[in-house]
Order: C-alpha cells, then sequence, then structure tokens
C-alpha cells in the first residue's frame, strides 16, 4: 500500500515539496497511539471477511472500501503551528487553497448537529464535529460536494465497490440489497460509507423523520458519531481518537488522511450552498489514482452515462468512472439551479399566541413561522425544522423533539402540536431552515403544574377519637378543576393551631412518619388519576378538643376538616334488672280509687 501511493504521489504531485516530504515520511509516519502492529493494515485482496456484532464489523464501519486520498491544501485557511497535518498525512496534496475550507450548509449542519447530540447522550466521548468532517470528507467528499437537498438525502446514490474478495473484502450480502441495491454482495453506502451489515445496528435516525437511512446525511452523520463513540472512548483524549478512526477503516494510512483533514478544519471552515463543495478526485484501491473498480468509494452515483463506451486506461493512469473527473484534473461540480430555500434571508414569527400549557395537557396554540426574503416576500416550499431546547420532557405529538414543516403558498410553516410532559417550567423551540445558516426564531413556551380549585371530602362522617387511640376513618378528599376530575395535582396536609393561625399544631391529632414518630405536616402528597387523596391514618394524644386539619392544593384549591378527641362516656346506664323489678311492680299494684 505504501509503495502504491508513492508511486501516485511522484506522479500526481511531483513539483509539489510538501507532497514529497509526505512521500518520504510514509514510511516513518506513525500516529500518537498506534503500535507498529497496526501500521498500514488495509483489507486484502481476496481477503475473507464477514460481518460482526456491535463493536465493529469486519474491516471497520466501511468494510475497508476505498476512500478519497487527496491531502488538505498546504495553506491552511488560518495556519497554525501544529505539525500534525504535514507530518502524518499521506496521499495527494490540492491545491484549491481556502475554497476546501467550504463544507456544503446541510452536510455542514449534521456534523454540527450530531456533535450537539452527542454531547447530550455521551458527554464523556467529546465528539467534535470536526472529525466527523474529516471522515467526510475523506469517505465520500461532503457527499459529493453537498449533493443532498434540504432533507439531507442525497440526490444519487453513493456506493463503494462490490465487497466480492476480488481487490476488496469479501463480504456477502447481509440486507438483501436493501440499502444498496446488490443481493449477492455487500457495498458501503452513503456519505459516510457504512457497510449494510453494520448500518443494521449502528444506524440511527438523525433528521427525525423516524426512519434509519444511511443515504441521508443526519442520519449517517449521527450513527458515525455513535459509532465513533463507542467502548468508552474520549476523543479529546489523542490515544482514543486513533483507536476511534482505526475502527472505522482499519489502515493507518486512512488513520495519518482523517488526522490531516481533522486538524485542517479545526482552524477554520465555512458555510457553501449545497452542490458547490469541492469534489476530491484521487482514491485508494487497486490502480493508481481513482480505484479500477467500478462504483469505487465516495466516487460512483446510480446514473451513469448511457452508451458511453469505456477506454482502457493507458499504463501508469486510471480511467475514471463515468461522471467522475479524471484523476488530478480539479472538480468542477455541476452548477445547481437556485432553490426556493436559497432566497430565504430569516424566519419571522407568523402570530404565534402565548405557549402555556398544564403538566401532562396538550398546548392550546401551535407555533406559525414564515419565510422571508431579505425585502420581506414570502416564500414557500421551504424546509421549516421546528426544536425544543431546554430541560424539559415535552414533545411535539407523537412523542418527538424536532419536526419538519414546509412551507405553504404564504411561506408558512405550522408546526405540530405540542404536548406538555410532568416536568414544569420554560424552555425554547427554536425555529431554523433547513440546509441554511439564516436567522431563525426563537419561541418561549411555559409547563404549569396541575392545578385544583375545590377540594371535597368524599364522606360525611365524623372524624371522633378517644385521647391516646387512633381515629377509625381515614380522610379521604376529591380535588377538581373547573368541575373536572383534577388528577396528578400536588398537595399538602397540615394539622394547624386554629382557623386564625395556620402553623402547625405542637399537640392533638398526628400522623406517623416511617418510624413511628408523630409529624403533623405532610408534604409531596399527590391526588390520583381519579382526583381522589387519602391521608394516613391519624392518632391522638391525650390532649382533648377540637382540632383542624387543612388540606391545601397547587392552584389555591383549600379544604379544613374538623377532628374532634373526646373522653369516653363513663356515666352509667340504667340497670335493665332494676327496671324490669320497677315495672313490675307497677304492674301488680291495685288500682285505688279514692271517693269523698
Amino acid at each position: 500500500m505504501a509503495a502504491q501511493f508513492g508511486r501516485r504521489l511522484r506522479k500526481g504531485a511531483a513539483t509539489t515539496a510538501a507532497a514529497a516530504l509526505a512521500v518520504a515520511a510514509l514510511s516513518a509516519s506513525q500516529a500518537p497511539g498506534v503500535t507498529n502492529a497496526d501500521t498500514g493494515r488495509q483489507a486484502n485482496a481476496g481477503a475473507s471477511t464477514s460481518a460482526a456484532g456491535e463493536g465493529g464489523a469486519a474491516g471497520g464501519a466501511t468494510g475497508n472500501s476505498p476512500y478519497y486520498t487527496d491531502l488538505p491544501p498546504l495553506n491552511s485557511p488560518n495556519p497554525s503551528a501544529s505539525p500534525t497535518a504535514s507530518s502524518s498525512s499521506i496521499g495527494t496534496a490540492v491545491s484549491r487553497g481556502a475554497a476546501e475550507a467550504g463544507i456544503p450548509a446541510t452536510v455542514l449542519d449534521a456534523y454540527q448537529r450530531a456533535e450537539a447530540e452527542l454531547r447530550a447522550s455521551k458527554p464523556g466521548c467529546n465528539l467534535p464535529w470536526q472529525l466527523l468532517a474529516a471522515i467526510g470528507k475523506v469517505e465520500s467528499g461532503q457527499a459529493r460536494g453537498g449533493d443532498v437537498d434540504a432533507e439531507g438525502n442525497t440526490l444519487h446514490r453513493i456506493l463503494g465497490p462490490e465487497l466480492d474478495g476480488n481487490g476488496f473484502a469479501l463480504i456477502k450480502d447481509t440486507d438483501g440489497g436493501k440499502y444498496d441495491g446488490n443481493s449477492q454482495y455487500d457495498q458501503a453506502v452513503g456519505p459516510m460509507q457504512f457497510i449494510p451489515s453494520t448500518w443494521a445496528w449502528a444506524g440511527r435516525d438523525g433528521n427525525g423523520d423516524g426512519v434509519k437511512d444511511p443515504n441521508n446525511v443526519y442520519d449517517a452523520a449521527l450513527a458515525a458519531g455513535h459509532y465513533l463513540c463507542r467502548n468508552g472512548w474520549d476523543l479529546s483524549v489523542q490515544a482514543d481518537m486513533n483507536s476511534a478512526i482505526l475502527s472505522y477503516n482499519n489502515s493507518q494510512d486512512y488513520l495519518n488522511l482523517v488526522l490531516s483533514w481533522y486538524e485542517f478544519y479545526r482552524k477554520g471552515t465555512h458555510s457553501v450552498p449545497n452542490g458547490t463543495g469541492t469534489v476530491p478526485s484521487h482514491r485508494s484501491g487497486s490502480g493508481s489514482g481513482s480505484g479500477s473498480h467500478s462504483g469505487g468509494s465516495g466516487g460512483s452515483t446510480t446514473s451513469p452515462s448511457p452508451g458511453t463506451p469505456s477506454t482502457p486506461g493507458t499504463p501508469g493512469t486510471s480511467t475514471p468512472h463515468p461522471g467522475e473527473p479524471a484523476p488530478g484534473t480539479p472538480s468542477t461540480p455541476p452548477s445547481l439551479p437556485p432553490t426556493a430555500t436559497d432566497s430565504v434571508d430569516h424566519l419571522e414569527d407568523a402570530g404565534t399566541a402565548e405557549l402555556t400549557a398544564t403538566a401532562g395537557e396538550a398546548f392550546a396554540k401551535r407555533i406559525s413561522t414564515r419565510a422571508e426574503t431579505k425585502v420581506g416576500r414570502t416564500v414557500a416550499k421551504v424546509r421549516v425544522r421546528f426544536t425544543i431546547v431546554g430541560d424539559t420532557d415535552t414533545t411535539f405529538t407523537g412523542g418527538e423533539n424536532t419536526a419538519t414543516v414546509v412551507t405553504d403558498s404564504k411561506g408558512v410553516a405550522v408546526a405540530p402540536a405540542l404536548q406538555a410532559g410532568e416536568k414544569t417550567g420554560d424552555f425554547t423551540i427554536r425555529a431554523s431552515v433547513v440546509g441554511r445558516t439564516v436567522k431563525g426564531v426563537d419561541y418561549a413556551a411555559t409547563v404549569t403544574a396541575r392545578a385544583a380549585d375545590t377540594l371535597a371530602r368524599t364522606s360525611d362522617t365524623a372524624l371522633t377519637c378517644t385521647p391516646g387511640a387512633e381515629f377509625a376513618d381515614q380522610v379521604q378528599v376529591k380535588a377538581t378543576y373547573k368541575g373536572a376530575v383534577a388528577g396528578k395535582v400536588a398537595a399538602t396536609a397540615t394539622l394547624i393551631k386554629s382557623a386564625d393561625d395556620p402553623s402547625t399544631a405542637d399537640k392533638g391529632p398526628y400522623f406517623k412518619d416511617a418510624d413511628g414518630n408523630a409529624v403533623r405536616t405532610l408534604t409531596g402528597l399527590q391526588t390520583d388519576a381519579n382526583g381522589l387523596l387519602t391521608l394516613p391514618k391519624l392518632y391522638a394524644d391525650d390532649t382533648t378538643g377540637t382540632f383542624l386539619l387543612r388540606i391545601t392544593t397547587t392552584g389555591g384549591a383549600t379544604l379544613t376538616v374538623e377532628l374532634t378527641v373526646a373522653a369516653a362516656d363513663t356515666s352509667p346506664s340504667p340497670s335493665p334488672t332494676a327496671s324490669a323489678s320497677a315495672s313490675a311492680s307497677a304492674s301488680a299494684s291495685p288500682s285505688v280509687t279514692v271517693t269523698p
């Protein structure tokens, strides 16, 4: 492999001093943290490999498919003293200058969104989006210069060669041709060149459309991020970053090249319109220049020019694939017609009302956003992405935290309804244009706690007890709000001193805590789904009298319940025997009538 690259470098960049240095350094270059045993590992011609489970398919994510080998420009956008890019790079140097720093807008957005998602889900990984950009450059030339639509779908399929063991690894079909259209052998697929067997477990839905598609740059970038964050790797540690890159494509040459582009992008990048990015022209493979296998990594599409005979290559040269520039020839991407998205200058609110809802309830209002040109004209058929931001479990209908909507004939996109979760507080919904970096709109939203405005006892039984005993009945109340059941409402129960003094009583009835100690205030209570709240058992101390239990809820509902502690009635009852005797005596006495 080293000799192969050396021949290509001497041919393609003989007059470039840096390229000559790269060739000279090739045999000795070694990235930090990699052992000599790793050097130059590549899928061998005819090598038999098979798909593996999570942790990496044979040959990494790509099956060691060919990749673009063009080097970053000799002068980076913001030169620095870092020697990494020059000392550990192999490939063909390019001379397009700062243009190479331009990354197509949708592709760049996909990398940055993947970094943000991994920052939240795997913060210990410390994934930089520039690493995804470096791999995307090497694997597919940033999706063939941004040949994607605003949703991130590739306009032409990007396929690697058949992994049939003929010059490449042997990986027989694992997906029935679902992703690569090949039911005999696997091929690397999409902007990040995943082989189907790896995509089966590593695939992700990065654009929130419910589908995991390796041909979508949002899905592919997020999947690549998760793939690189396996095994507890911390990518801020050079050795871990090297291991992660080698797991993607097990080649020292590949590692050095990716690190070169990573350093280049770290020194400065900018967004360019989709379809206008530069496309590399040299690939690894069995021949110099472009690979000799039809459909090489990142280069082939499924739409070659029909009827064009192939021209055999001359010795020392390579034959370009249909639709590809000849090796060594600067790539000029085709001019794409402007789209509606290209004319958008900013987003404006389109009359969205205040966004508030009670926990667990649907928001009554929906967000409306309008796409406008610089002079204020509305723009139809523009994709607007709504993203929920902040510490909240509120989602759009369907359970997603992102939603993409196309503007109507009036330039307005109406977001799906919001469904409040259980977390209360403020959060933000951010509206942005898919595929463009323009001024968006942030919408403030609030979830308030569930509330009740009325409390009532479910029984009218008097609550009485003797000193030192247990109340026979437990207190149960029902909460309602505007006449409807108020479920999951927070409540507090307190035994108070008097109607005029709501402070906690220091004597009289009490509840018991888990240790059996007397407590007279209960917090953290909540009504059930039917609005019912049953309090724990009440006990009486030795104090007699009438006492008050006050129950309050979120929303202001209050109920005061009377509790009576009285000594048992000890007055004697009439003796049944004496009563019976008196009655019998009265009956036996003769009636005496006195007459004058």
